[in-house]
Parts: C-alpha cells; sequence; structure tokens
C-alpha cells in the first residue's frame, strides 16, 4: 500500500502532482481544526503544514506512524521540535526560497512608511487631498540614514545587500557568534543598534529569548525620528508597548507584516496613520510560495525513501 500524506492547505498542482507520485494524498483545502488535523493524522506517514497549523506532542501521537513533517514556512514555531525528535519523526522547514521575497517585501515597507506612500494613497481615497504644498506629508529620506538590521541569517542579509541602493549604512545586532560575521558587516549591542539606527529592521527567528523583544524598555531606547519595521514573526513586538511608544512620539512610524495575535491586530495600530499594516505577504509571490511548497514535498518524497531529509530542523538549529 503506497504510503498516506496529509497536506493541510492547498498547494499548486505542479506540486501536488510530485506528492502523488510518492504516496496517496489527503488535502484539506480548506484548513484544520487541532480536533479534525488529530482525526486526519491517523495512519498518515507524512505531514505537510503551514505555520497556522499547531503540531504539538498531542497532534503527534495522533499520527503513530509519522515519519516527517514538512512545513511550508522557514520558522517552525508551530511544532514541537523536541517532541517530534523524541518519537523519531524529522521536522524540515524551507529555508532560502524565500529569502529575496521577504527582502523585497521589507523594503517595500521601509519605503511606505519613511515616505508615508500608504498614508497617502488612504488620504487620496477619502477624497481629502486639496493638492500640492511645500511643507505636505513630508517624510525621511533613506540616503545617508542607518539601518539596523536586528538578525544576520539569510533574510536579514539580503535586506541588507539592497541598502546601498539607497545610501544607507548598515548595522547589525545578532546571536551570532563572533566568526559567522561577514567582511565588511559592522556588529554592535542590540542597546546601541537601538540607540544610533534610523531604521530597525526585524529577522530573528520566534524563540523564548526572542518573544517581545521589542518591549517597552527596547522602543524608548528608539531616535524620536525612527521607524520600526517588523517581516519576522509577530510576538517579536510586543505590540501594546508599540502602541504605546507611537501614542508617546517615541518613535516616528511603524511597518508590519505580522503580528502578535495574527489575524488580530492591537485596535491601537488600527487607528494610527504612522503605521502600516500588511497581512503576512512576506513570501507572497507566486514564484516563492511554489518554491516553498515544492521543497516541502522533496523533504517528504526523500524521507519516505528511506534518505535524510533535505532540509532538517534540529535541535541543534534551533539552539544556534
Amino acid at each position: 500500500m503506497p504510503p498516506s500524506i496529509l497536506v493541510t492547505t492547498r498547494i499548486p498542482s505542479s506540486v501536488l502532482a510530485r506528492l502523488e507520485l510518492v504516496g496517496q494524498v489527503d488535502l484539506a483545502t480548506d484548513g484544520l481544526t487541532p480536533a479534525t488535523l488529530r482525526e486526519r493524522l491517523s495512519g498518515k506517514r507524512a505531514l505537510v503544514c503551514v505555520m497556522t497549523d499547531c503540531i504539538d506532542a498531542t497532534a503527534l501521537d495522533a499520527g503513530p506512524e509519522l515519519e516527517i513533517v514538512a512545513n511550508i514556512a522557514v520558522g517552525y514555531d508551530n511544532i514541537d521540535v523536541a517532541a517530534a525528535s523524541s518519537r523519531g519523526v524529522f521536522v524540515t522547514n524551507t529555508p532560502g526560497v524565500l529569502t529575496d521575497a521577504v527582502a523585497e517585501l521589507t523594503w517595500g515597507l521601509i519605503l511606505s512608511v519613511t515616505r508615508r506612500t500608504a498614508e497617502g494613497d488612504r488620504l487620496i481615497r477619502r477624497d481629502v487631498w486639496k493638492g500640492w504644498a511645500l511643507d505636505f506629508m513630508l517624510g525621511m529620506e533613506l540616503s545617508g540614514k542607518q539601518l539596523g538590521i536586528v538578525g544576520a541569517g539569510r533574510i536579514g542579509r539580503a535586506v541588507a545587500a539592497r541598502a546601498s541602493a539607497f545610501g544607507m549604512e548598515v548595522v547589525f545586532a545578532s546571536r551570532s557568534r563572533e566568526r559567522d560575521t561577514a567582511p565588511g558587516e559592522i556588529r554592535m549591542p542590540l542597546d546601541q543598534l537601538l540607540v544610533t539606527s534610523d531604521v530597525v529592521s526585524l529577522h530573528v527567528p520566534l524563540t523564548s529569548e526572542t518573544r517581545h523583544l521589542i518591549d517597552r524598555r527596547a522602543l524608548a531606547r528608539m531616535k524620536r525620528s525612527a521607524y520600526l519595521i517588523n517581516t519576522a514573526r509577530g510576538p517579536v513586538v510586543d505590540e501594546t508597548a508599540l502602541d504605546w511608544a507611537l501614542e508617546e512620539r517615541l518613535i516616528a512610524g511603524a511597518a508590519l507584516d505580522v503580528f502578535e495575535r495574527e489575524p488580530e491586530v492591537h485596535p491601537g495600530l488600527l487607528q494610527r496613520p504612522n503605521v502600516v499594516l500588511v497581512p503576512h505577504l512576506g513570501s507572497a509571490t507566486h514564484e516563492t510560495r511554489t518554491a516553498m511548497a515544492d521543497l516541502a514535498a522533496r523533504n517528504v518524497e526523500v524521507v519516505l525513501a528511506g534518505q535524510p531529509p533535505l532540509t532538517p530542523v534540529t535541535q541543534a538549529s534551533i539552539r544556534s
């Protein structure tokens, strides 16, 4: 009997065809509740899931025949990796393939919030624009400013690589060891980065250490003229603290692609014209989402064939 594979979301037809060559696919097109997920995991040898699926110990116990959980995402905070490892289940993610897409969106957010383009769009749609004026809707130029990147992984470095086009100097704060520093990179403690940067862009995974990394204290350290960008994970930013900082005018604005309790957004942020809000579109291009799903499928393919996964998540990778 061919192996049974549960897929929790709609995937491109080319990727579905790849999986159907491997085994029998149980495709859930409308999402699964935790209870339904557990029911459908029975008898499955592979699970292809997304970041909104909670794969905890209870879910893993519902699929005792599981060999792999392939997450269509770079982050894996939705999966209990330790519990999977203890049960002999591989966990994989999709690093690399979405780097450029997220970096491009990050720059779109930087430009949107610093030059007030989203705010201007809303103003025109409300039919309240009265015409050009010398002092109307002034923003901040990027040339000559400092971009502080928190997290020097693939995406953080891809964002940094584009900074020279805008004449920005880049500095990093990260947990990486000094020997991981590339030539020419400037590293500094997070506090120093917050104090000196004109734009702070977040590119860290969600862990116990990074949850609410940007809290009241961190926001109070930033320049009053600075902007905060988050395309990492929502809970890295304390949204209540961010709303407070904006109310007190401790920072100039923020642009968020991810939120603390998605799809809910802090109500205070919804009312602020100097906040750009985007519905988790970091990897949302046809090319990237297809590549992500395809990498997850290839991981399933090799594991069910008795080979090591292509992009495994391990306890060591979580600690690094």
